[in-house]
């Protein structure tokens, strides 16, 4: 285990590597796990931007900037992709009943099944980082996530300082 200070340079001149760029790192590697899995399961219509667009809880109900603001990406490429989908009838845009001037997104069947199908690969690539890792290494990182992701996400929904200044 490495004893690093979280900000000084190691005595090599290097500094230690983020938790950011290591999460990245693993991020990536379970997307390319995706998906192979879903193109080896017969969705060779997809690209990975279309895969990735499936983030926990899913995009059943959303509206597509919704979607955009919650896998990063502008309205402009969510649409795009959404319109790929939609042509391959994965889902459907249809009028919020809550706003009918938006869109919502809703999943075919065909959709649905792809769906299930991203989420068993990504629970397959959870399976291999458990058995990487082993039971008592793996459940410290997962519980330590999950702690991480509680406090962060109550982070993500609060105004930005810049945001408070501009409106009081």
């Amino acid at each position: 285990m490495s004893s690093h200070s979280y900000t000084q340079e190691d005595p090599g001149g290097e500094f230690p590597r983020y938790v950011g760029a290591m999460l990245r790192v693993v991020w990536q590697w379970v997307r390319d796990e995706m998906y192979a899995g879903v193109v080896a399961a017969g969705y060779d219509d997809l690209n990975a931007a279309h895969v990735a667009l499936w983030r926990y809880p899913g995009l059943d109900g959303l509206r597509p900037s919704q979607l955009a603001d919650h896998v990063g990406i502008t309205k402009q490429s969510v649409n795009d992709l959404l319109g790929h989908l939609e042509g391959q009838g994965y889902l459907r845009r249809v009028p919020d009943p809550a706003d009918g001037r938006a869109r919502v997104i809703r999943l075919t069947s065909k959709g649905r099944r792809l769906a299930e199908t991203i989420y068993d690969e990504a629970r397959a690539a959870q399976l291999q980082i458990a058995e990487i890792l082993g039971p008592q290494r793996y459940t410290q990182l997962h519980n330590s996530l999950e702690l991480l992701t509680e406090i962060l996400s109550k982070e993500l929904h609060r105004p930005s300082p810049n945001a408070r200044s501009r409106s009081g």
